[in-house]
């Protein structure tokens, strides 16, 4: 996502030269710029065909529709879709569908959340999330407010009981424009309007630059990503407390109780291999490594004197640069580190880990992993991911946020990278790709200027 860190800005100083492994599988295979171009060519749906409307390169039969595009389509209320679409998630609605869609804007982007009564948490704050209705082929239904008020709305992740939880990049004060402090998670009904009156910061969740989350339906756990820097940032678990059931307005009401600022634990994640501490996930450089988790209790989830990354000590946790996307399945929760540079404290240069979380066996395991990528501007390279989804067909879909040519990256089961899409209109990020519970559209955005698309064709 768009950052004070951004990736973008930072490359083009990098170690573009250095080894040039593109993609790596989900148990061991690990393929070099040479062999890209040869998995492209028999993986996936085949090579994309340029759009002659200069938007979106799609693989032959597959098409696309817009659905919503920033400061062109209108929101019911009459004024215009705002900036910057970002995480996205997608539930059904009988023969339809509703997309809950997050803004990410901080400042100057130029068209803001509209701040309408009762549905905004801070009238300073121009972010927060739109719902789009779209009937069951994807063509747009509606779109109006279901959050305002809030800032740097990047990803989050959906819930067992059919919310989504959007999450503010930030770790903004109150002061100056903003009325409230900022850097929390804010959770948003696709259906019941109601629901998302009076919006509520799930403080529990921790004060800082959210970027996703990921529930485990078995036990309400919470996982989440933090993208931030000096020091690297944290993986997150919160556990509920004893007898606490999810469901709708569940955390709602957690957040509002009595002692809800810090109800159940949050905890950073903290890795090892034997009787070594991994103090950065970029140690990991082969698909396939495993290190055993353990949690460490948050001193200050609020953070309000110190940001929540830096109140442990050395040794104590493990870090990593770029931490984005996040989705739950497979009984465990995949998590992305978009990239890592020697210059950023980390110990190897990657560009992008995804990562899965165990809670059985409490381990992560290292699924894909792209190396330094040697030239951005070629069609079968590949770096970046951020948003993450796993497809109904097998694999992950995964939005590029990199340089050079931004793509939606297909990964399949056996490790192999293809192009699912290309963005032909500029060099922005891809965000959001989320399937339909159908399976029959991929919905997936790109952030500047601010399109939302539905994508169809012969999915396999």
């Amino acid at each position: 996502m768009a950052s004070a860190f951004s990736r973008r800005d930072l490359l083009r100083s990098s170690a573009a030269g250095s080894l040039g492994i593109i993609v790596g599988g989900s148990v061991s295979a690990i393929a070099a710029p040479s062999a890209a171009a040869q998995v492209a060519r028999q993986t996936g749906y085949g090579a994309l065909v340029p759009d002659p409307a200069g938007l979106l390169a799609l693989p032959p039969e597959f098409a696309y529709k817009v659905v919503a595009q920033a400061g062109v389509t209108k929101l019911e209320t009459g004024e215009l879709t705002p900036s910057d679409a970002d995480g996205t998630a997608c539930f059904r609605d009988g023969q339809g569908f509703v997309l809950v869609n997050n803004h990410e804007i901080g400042g100057d982007e130029p068209y803001g959340v509209p701040t309408h009564a009762g549905l905004t948490y801070d009238p300073g704050a121009r972010g927060g999330t739109t719902n789009i209705v779209v009937d069951g082929d994807g063509n747009r239904v509606n779109e109006y407010v279901s959050l305002a008020g809030t800032v740097q709305n990047c990803a989050g992740g959906h819930t067992p009981w059919g919310t989504w939880l959007t999450c503010e990049e930030t770790e903004q004060r109150a002061g100056g424009a903003f009325q409230k402090d900022h850097g929390y998670v804010f959770e948003v009904d696709a259906f019941d309007r109601d629901a998302n009156l009076d919006p509520v910061p799930l403080k529990f969740l921790g004060r800082y630059s959210h970027e996703a989350v990921a529930v485990d339906p078995k036990t309400s756990a919470i996982y989440l990503t933090e993208d931030a820097g000096e020091p690297n940032g944290l993986y997150f678990r919160w556990v509920p407390p004893k007898g606490f059931q999810g469901g709708k307005r569940a955390l709602r009401e957690l957040a509002l109780s009595d002692g809800g600022d810090t109800a159940g634990q949050l905890q950073a994640m903290s890795c090892s291999k034997g009787s070594t501490h991994i103090n950065d996930l970029s140690e990991a450089t082969q698909p396939g490594t495993k290190y055993k988790v353990s949690w460490v209790d948050v001193p200050d989830r609020d953070a309000k004197t110190t940001s929540v990354r830096q109140q442990f000590e050395e040794g104590q946790v493990t870090r990593s640069h770029k931490l984005e996307g996040a989705y739950w399945d497979n009984d465990g929760a995949y998590f992305v580190a978009s990239y890592a540079r020697s210059d950023d404290g980390s110990v190897n240069e990657h560009d992008g880990q995804v990562w899965f979380y165990d809670p059985r066996s409490e381990t992560i395991e290292l699924k894909t992993i792209f190396g330094v990528n040697p030239d951005p501007e070629k069609d079968t390279n590949y770096d970046g991911p951020d948003n993450i989804t796993v497809s109904p067909y097998g694999g992950l879909i995964l939005a590029e946020d990199g340089e050079g040519l931004s793509h939606l990256v297909g990964v399949t089961e056996g490790g192999e990278a293809y192009p699912m899409a290309r963005n032909e209109l500029n060099d922005s990020e891809f965000t959001g790709p989320t399937f339909s519970q159908d399976g029959r559209i991929l919905f997936a955005n790109i952030q500047t200027p601010g399109y939302v698309f539905a994508i169809t064709g012969p999915w396999s």
